[in-house]
């Protein structure tokens, strides 16, 4: 699979919401094969201490067909806020 898309919903701790979309993940659109995987690190900058993330990758079989996978929300947070 090839991850072609994203989107993200990033909302702070008031409930502010920025929707980002983009190609691949981190400026590549890299393709997975069965067994592997594929690691990166981003960030996001929120006006609160804490927040959340959710959406989708948008990808692609080698046989051209697209789908979604998506992404529950998870807690953005500055390191040692939450214990």
């Amino acid at each position: 699979f090839t991850i072609l898309k994203r989107k993200w919903i990033i909302k702070d701790g008031l409930q502010r919401q920025e929707i980002i979309y983009g190609k691949g993940v981190v400026g590549k659109q890299p393709t997975i094969e069965p067994g592997e995987s594929f690691q990166y690190t981003s960030g996001s900058v929120i006006d609160t201490q804490v927040g959340t993330m959710q959406g989708h990758y948008e990808m692609k079989t080698e046989q051209g067909d697209t789908f979604r996978v998506p992404i529950d929300p998870f807690r953005l947070a500055l390191p040692n806020i939450i214990n």
